[in-house]
């Protein structure tokens, strides 16, 4: 374990992320460090420098890369490495708004659409974020995030997706939600109607309450009415956003647990610096290892020990 991680300055020991602010901060140093790496493709070096700096400093690093070698970092890591690795240091360099667009991208690019990382995204950021990762979106892409979702769902999923999309919270009365949740269900068809406006328009205290009400109105779990009354697209989506306001932690485990390099990835990157301590005991309770070991029976080399060096520590 690296003692800078422990001396932080402005480390804070309220935040559930792994990664935090490198204390002894030089981006100059860096800079002189990684170009020496990137010559030699010392891949050990590069990892060490960029997974034990939080986002914002590997930000200055970038810049300052820039101004003095008059090239662009994310290119010459390109040029230095392949494969994971490369994928992996290429997404730290990027800033969480960029990694967000970039994955939504991802899930929509190509025949087929990734249905599940969509909603993983939508369920798990806040509207404010959500909006900045949208203007980030038009930004790289030069195209507007709500149309490109429209344009590969269809359906009451695509009328979940945009909802999540401009999701804001909006004061509700629990009794009142339950009851339009549990009439919903009730007719020969299930309407997802109030499914999508009850659960992207509450806070999340809010929508606990309303769920776990419901469960006691019906008698059964909330994720097995879903199962049973509806199908397609809008069930995978309604039992994705249920999970997330119920335990995202957990959500979030069980796409870990899958080991899917490119899921793997874009949870630990995305959620280092908030709650990946949290995803990290939900993990440990759903499947008995800790991530630190599962990763370790998965993966080898130098892309491993980046993967360690986000994930932090045993459990």
């Amino acid at each position: 374990m690296d003692p800078e991680y422990f001396k932080s300055y402005d480390m804070c020991w309220g935040t559930l992320g792994t990664v935090r602010p490198f204390s002894n901060f030089h981006p100059e140093n860096d800079v002189s460090d990684i170009q020496a790496a990137l010559e030699k493709k010392d891949a050990v070096t590069l990892v060490s420098i960029l997974t034990n700096r939080n986002n914002a400093q590997r930000q200055v690093i970038d810049r300052a890369f820039e101004e003095m070698t008059h090239k662009d970092l994310a290119s010459a890591v390109k040029k230095a490495l392949a494969g994971d690795l490369e994928v992996l240091l290429l997404e730290l360099l990027m800033s969480p708004q960029q990694f967000e667009a970039h994955r939504l991208q991802q899930a929509m690019a190509g025949l087929g659409t990734d249905e599940e990382t969509l909603m993983e995204i939508l369920c798990t950021r806040s509207g404010k974020q959500l909006q900045e990762i949208s203007a980030t979106y038009k930004q790289l892409y030069k195209k507007d995030l709500e149309k490109e979702l429209k344009g590969e769902t269809s359906g009451d999923f695509a009328k979940l997706v945009v909802a999540l999309l401009n999701k804001e919270d909006v004061a509700g009365v629990v009794q009142r939600d339950i009851e339009s949740l549990s009439a919903s269900i009730n007719g020969k068809k299930a309407d997802a109607g109030p499914w999508i406006d009850i659960l992207t328009s509450r806070d999340s205290d809010h929508l606990n309450k309303v769920l776990m009400g419901l469960e006691l109105e019906i008698g059964q779990m909330v994720d097995e009415v879903v199962e049973k009354r509806f199908s397609g697209d809008i069930r995978l989506g309604l039992k994705v956003l249920v999970q997330c306001i119920q335990s995202p932690d957990v959500y979030l485990a069980k796409r870990l647990s899958t080991m899917k390099t490119s899921l793997v990835q874009g949870i630990m990157v995305s959620h280092s610096e908030e709650d990946l301590l949290c995803i990290r005991v939900a993990y440990l309770k759903l499947t008995g290892t800790s991530l630190y070991t599962a990763l370790q029976k998965q993966f080898k080399g130098e892309h491993l020990q980046a993967l360690l060096a986000i994930c932090r520590s045993e459990d």
